[in-house]
């Protein structure tokens, strides 16, 4: 019997993966960064974007953020250090050399002169355009074009970074005047970035940080809209265009619960105080960079780990995720970072927005019976907070009573009583200190970049070409023409963008606003600071020390603690202050932004017998050399000098080999180790057994 043919076989088609779901648009991915030059600079953001940067994050010089030329004295050891000098027109154009401003997203940390850097770099994206002598209508083409941030929160730099020039009220019309005029003109452009970054390096704690920064937010709001420059019907606009650039500790989960917190508040006061309806208006925007407070000099390569988790915080929730990264590299706390330093953290970003799978989901938070809780806390606890501020009549008032600087001041204090009696770990600091040797420091000199110790002697000489070569009469009367407005209510933008092109400096600019505003020192905090509460035997030991002391020189020890240069970065200075205080010193402190001669005046008026110098902007060995020559000149002989800040080895041994006692860094955490060290200085100059 014949068989039937037989099916041919038929293979079962393998599977078919399933599809990934499509990822979100990643977050801005910058490097905050800029150096010695512009054209330096310029090939460091130009090497940065080879790489997959996809925007700029400028840092500029201390003298360019307070208002002064390379050649004045209040900069002289400070030009290039802790960012590019841009003095004038001719250097943004070399900062900006062959990158179309057009086509890319540029944030400035700029604030006391912020309107006059915006204004350079609108002129230069109008001159890469050819429009430099053009019509209004294309100069106005170009500026619609242009994306980016000025940071422009003068009131966190009374409170923190100490870059402020004028006094708070002339300073919130500045900060008025950049938002109407780029609202009008510049409608892509963030005219101001509510920086909480700075009050959590100064000690905010998360409920600080949500209070201050949104306090913050409504003065600035209120004075816009009180300025009347801004039409009720387009006031949405403003509340749309403002953003925030936040700090992000190690404690992510918190930081997390932080950022959603900042969401939940933002949506009710811009829905409630300012009535906005449009919730792409109330939107919550913010860029981050996270924590430097942190970042440790004792095993510095916990800090690439400690970068990692502190970035989780800020990305994780897609409901509160950021809209900007900037990342420390891990070496910041012994110094300038290299470009190879830089690009390890560009490539953290680049690692978890690129092959995790975390932009393919939506938020991952939602419904957490955990994380709702936190939240609810962090908010009522934030609200509270802000009633406070608001009663005292709001964040400008609490600034100038001092208010909002001694909490800070008073929970910096608390957290370091925490690291020092061990209740707080910091993995290779207060716990598991044995280490292998570390490749990555083996040599401490070239783990770091060193600043061009030609970088001021180049500017002052391109100062004075860009001087010799200008209309000066043009300059000087665009210069009167700014100061005559500055005299009334006019929107000061239109001046400052002719004294731009007419190749004033910054520091004239600066100096004939100064001439009209007046100046303006912050309240230190120190005075009225909690310390530590409970002394313990260590600190007791020290007490003790300092009263011996002090009979035996007749009077109780007084120690002066100085900031010369422009360094504005006084946490460390006020710890040390109130510290010295709990120790049984009598301590003299008189802020921030002082020239070595007033310190040295103050050590001869105020008879002390220690002078200590704080110092974090690189500027150590131009000024301290230049405090000890003119303390041997006041016959201060027997006045021993100690120094502390970001100080690498090769700088430490030079500064004591000119005579200084004893160099501090932030590998030196516990501060009353410090203290008894301050104490051994004061005998062994004094010839005590």
């Amino acid at each position: 019997m014949s068989q039937p043919p037989s099916e041919p076989v038929r293979e079962e088609p393998a599977p078919r993966a399933s599809a990934r779901p499509e990822k979100d648009r990643p977050w801005v991915m910058r490097t905050y960064a800029g150096h010695s030059s512009a054209a330096e600079s310029n090939r460091l953001y130009r090497n940065n974007l080879s790489k997959g940067q996809t925007g700029l994050s400028v840092a500029f010089d201390l003298p360019t953020q307070t208002g002064y030329d390379p050649d004045s004295p209040l900069a002289r050891g400070e030009v290039g250090k802790v960012g590019v000098p841009v003095p004038h027109l001719g250097e943004m154009r070399r900062l900006f050399a062959d990158i179309p401003l057009t086509g890319m997203n540029t944030s400035m940390t700029i604030n006391a002169t912020a309107m006059w850097l915006l204004a350079l770099y609108q002129v230069v994206a109008e001159e890469q355009a050819g429009v430099s002598d053009g019509s209004t209508e294309e100069r106005q083409q170009v500026a619609a074009q242009l994306a980016g941030t000025t940071q422009n929160d003068i009131i966190k730099e009374y409170l923190s970074r100490g870059t402020y020039v004028f006094p708070p009220e002339h300073s919130l019309r500045l900060i008025s005047d950049v938002i109407a005029y780029t609202v009008n003109e510049i409608p892509k452009w963030n005219p101001i970035n509510i920086c909480s970054y700075h009050l959590q390096e100064a000690g905010a704690t998360p409920t600080q940080e949500l209070a201050y920064a949104l306090c913050t937010a409504i003065a600035v709001l209120d004075a816009v809209r009180d300025s009347g420059q801004v039409s009720p019907e387009d006031f949405d606009k403003v509340v749309g265009r403002i953003s925030f650039f936040v700090n992000a500790g190690v404690r992510f989960v918190e930081e997390m619960c932080k950022m959603r917190a900042f969401v939940q508040l933002w949506d009710e006061i811009t829905r409630e105080r300012y009535g906005v309806t449009d919730e792409k208006m109330r939107r919550f925007r913010y860029g981050v960079q996270v924590n430097s407070l942190g970042l440790t000099e004792a095993q510095p390569e916990n800090n690439v780990q400690r970068i990692v988790l502190e970035m989780l915080g800020v990305t994780l929730s897609k409901d509160a995720r950021a809209r900007a990264v900037q990342l420390p590299a891990w070496n910041e706390a012994l110094g300038l970072p290299r470009p190879w330093d830089q690009q390890w953290s560009l490539r953290l970003q680049q690692v978890l927005a690129f092959e995790s799978d975390l932009l393919e989901y939506d938020d991952l938070f939602e419904g957490s019976a955990v994380v709702e809780a936190k939240v609810a806390d962090l908010v009522a606890d934030a609200r509270a907070e802000m009633d406070r501020v608001q009663a005292l009549g709001g964040a400008v008032a609490a600034v100038e009573s001092g208010y909002m600087k001694q909490a800070l001041v008073s929970s910096h204090a608390a957290r370091r009583g925490r690291i020092e009696s061990g209740e707080e770990v910091v993995v290779g600091v207060n716990r598991f200190e044995t280490t292998a040797e570390s490749p990555l420091t083996a040599d401490l000199d070239t783990a770091i970049q060193a600043a061009d110790p030609e970088a001021e002697r180049s500017a002052l000489a391109g100062l004075e070409q860009w001087r010799a070569e200008r209309d000066q009469a043009r300059v000087d009367r665009a210069l009167e023409e700014l100061a005559a407005a500055a005299k009334t209510d006019a929107n000061l933008m239109a001046a400052t963008l002719v004294a731009a092109r007419a190749g004033a400096t910054t520091g004239e600019w600066a100096g004939t606003l100064r001439e009209v505003f007046g100046e303006f020192r912050a309240p230190t905090g120190v005075s009225g600071a909690v310390g530590v509460a409970d002394a313990g035997s260590e600190l007791t030991a020290v007490r003790e020390r300092v009263r011996a002391t002090s009979e035996e020189l007749g009077g109780r020890l007084r120690l002066l603690v100085g900031k010369p240069g422009l360094d504005g970065h006084s946490n460390g200075a006020e710890q040390v202050a109130v510290r010295a205080r709990d120790a049984g010193f009598e301590v003299v402190y008189q802020g921030i932004r002082l020239t070595p001669a007033q310190i040295v005046a103050a050590a001869v008026a105020e008879d002390v017998h220690c002078v200590g110098l704080s110092i974090l902007s690189g500027s150590h060995m131009e000024l301290v050399p230049d405090v000890l020559d003119q303390m041997r000149a006041a016959g201060l002989d027997d006045v021993p000098v100690i120094v502390g800040g970001i100080i690498p080895d090769r700088d430490a041994r030079a500064l004591k080999e000119l005579g200084v006692a004893a160099v501090f860094t932030p590998k030196d955490f516990s501060l009353t180790q410090s203290m008894g060290g301050i104490v051994d200085a004061i005998r062994a100059a004094h010839q005590l057994v």
